[in-house]
Parts: C-alpha cells; sequence; structure tokens
C-alpha cells in the first residue's frame, strides 16, 4: 500500500486553520490523499487529520514535524506526525477468555490489523498456546493477591522492553493501578463488556438479564484511573428478546466485544482517535 504521513493535530478554533494547514503542505508540494476536520462550537477547539503521500514530501516524518511545529506554536496547536512506514508495536494482554484476544491475533496474522505484537501478557497460562502458535512471546505474569503491585512492576517491565506504543487489554481482568494508567495515558485500550454506563462492575450479563433491557453492547475505551470511564472509541449494541437467557446474552456479547474492540484498535492504529477532555473525536 501506498506509504502515508499522517499529520494529526487539534487546537482552539479560528478562521484559517485548513487553508493555512494546506497551504503549508502545498508548500512542499504534499499531496492530501485524506483530509478531516470538525469545529467543536461548544468547546471553541477545532481538530483535523490529514493523510500525506509520503513520497510527494521532500522529507520524512521527523523533518515534517520540526518544519510544521512553527506554525503550530502560532496556532497554539497540539500535533503529531506519523509514518506507515513504521509501524505501531502493541503488547496485548488477557486472563482466560480468548475471543478478543483471538480475534485480534487474527486479524494480524491475516494482515487486516497494522501493527506489530512483541509479546503477550497474562495473568494465567490458559491462552499460551494460542499465542504461541502465533509465532509470539507469552509472557506468564501470576498475581499474588496479596501483594499485586509486584504482578505490575512486571508488566510495566515487559511493556517498556517491547518499545510499545499501546496496549490492549483483551479481556485482561485485573485493575491497573493508577501510576501505569497515568504514564501511559491515551495509551491503553480496553473493552468492557457492556454498554457503559450501564451495568458497570462484575456480572453486566446477569445484571442486564435481571434488569429485562431489550439491548447489550460493548464499549471500547481508553483505561483511566476512574474504573470504566475513560474516553469512549466506539460502541455498538445487539438486539435480544425476552426468549432470550444469560448464555445467550453472554454468546451474543462476546461478539460485540471483539468487533467492536477491533474497530476501536484500527482507528487508534489509524490516529483517527483524537481525545480533548473525557471525549472523543474519531475520524472514521
Amino acid at each position: 500500500m501506498e506509504r502515508v504521513l499522517r499529520l494529526v493535530m487539534s487546537c482552539p478554533d479560528q478562521v484559517g486553520i485548513v487553508a493555512r494547514v494546506s497551504g503549508f503542505l502545498a508548500q512542499y508540494n504534499g499531496s492530501i490523499l485524506e483530509a478531516n476536520h470538525h469545529a467543536d462550537l461548544e468547546q471553541g477547539w477545532f481538530f483535523m487529520r490529514n493523510e500525506i503521500k509520503a513520497s510527494s514530501l521532500p522529507f520524512g516524518a521527523d523533518k515534517l514535524a520540526e518544519t510544521f511545529a512553527p506554525i503550530a506554536k502560532d496556532l497554539n496547536m497540539s500535533f503529531q506526525v506519523t509514518d506507515t512506514g513504521a509501524p505501531k508495536r502493541i503488547v496485548l494482554m488477557c486472563s482466560k477468555d480468548s475471543h478478543c484476544l483471538a480475534d485480534i491475533l487474527n486479524r494480524w496474522h491475516s494482515g487486516d490489523l497494522a501493527c506489530d505484537i512483541p509479546c503477550v501478557i497474562s495473568n494465567h497460562e490458559d491462552l499460551r498456546s494460542l499465542v504461541e502458535w502465533h509465532g509470539i512471546p507469552f509472557h506468564h505474569v501470576p498475581v499474588d493477591p496479596n501483594n499485586k503491585q509486584v504482578h505490575f512492576d512486571e508488566v510495566e517491565r515487559l511493556v517498556d522492553a517491547a518499545d510499545a506504543e499501546t496496549v490492549v487489554l483483551a479481556r485482561y481482568m485485573q485493575i491497573l493501578p493508577e501510576s501505569l494508567c497515568q504514564r501511559y495515558r491515551h495509551r491503553i485500550i480496553n473493552i468492557h463488556h457492556s454498554f457503559l454506563p450501564s451495568f458497570i462492575g462484575a456480572r453486566p450479563y446477569h445484571q442486564a438479564h435481571d434488569r429485562g433491557v431489550k439491548l447489550i453492547g460493548a464499549t471500547c475505551h481508553y483505561v483511566t484511573a476512574d474504573l470504566d470511564a475513560g474516553p469512549i472509541i466506539d460502541q455498538d449494541v445487539v438486539r435480544i428478546t425476552h426468549r432470550d437467557v444469560v448464555e445467550d446474552m453472554v454468546r451474543l456479547g462476546k461478539d460485540c466485544e471483539k468487533t467492536v474492540l477491533a474497530r476501536g484498535l484500527r482507528w487508534h492504529l489509524e490516529d483517527r482517535v483524537l481525545v480533548h477532555g473525557n471525549k472523543t473525536v474519531v475520524f472514521n
């Protein structure tokens, strides 16, 4: 596929931002393959994402960022430049449930997810054979209920050693400490097996069944120190009826979970998710 550089930015809204950015790219003969922008009128904030044909520019990602920096400073703009020629490195974390992990590994194996997976970390041994079949290192890091910090220290060491850009919690069933959430802010993606903010906590499908709901769903979000309250990337729902028992809801919910997690991860990998406060703008 055509190698592209992505220029993603946000700043206080004002007249002329699009013209300023597109004019800058035109100055260096940059060919824009995709352009998206959105103005939040309530917050007075502007968001923009451009994909530029890498071969059309006289320099690479680092020089593009350096050359663009004065404009960003003038506009009080936060921005990043990424290069599709350097796939993001993601560490997957799991516990015992396999559906989300297996789905991501399959999409990666088939080339549908453009990323590198240096390792998988789990607090259980159950999914080792699945991971190692894909040729990916599997790290079993058990949890001592009386001293969980030892587990989290080793997780942090492994993520650092993997030089990971993103951590994906593919039904990893431990609550990360605040220090990890802060260090990898907006770089830890979780799938929650209910349609947040409904049915937070344990046994969500049982809660939903007891409530007699007609829709169940899944929520993909960034992890923060506030449990299940981070910026939402994607959500979806499945319609159910009075005939569905808890087991049916779990089965349907698993299908929804893996689809939503994969979609949210893809958008993150493609730099389509911009976080502002506790909300996201997603250029999908």
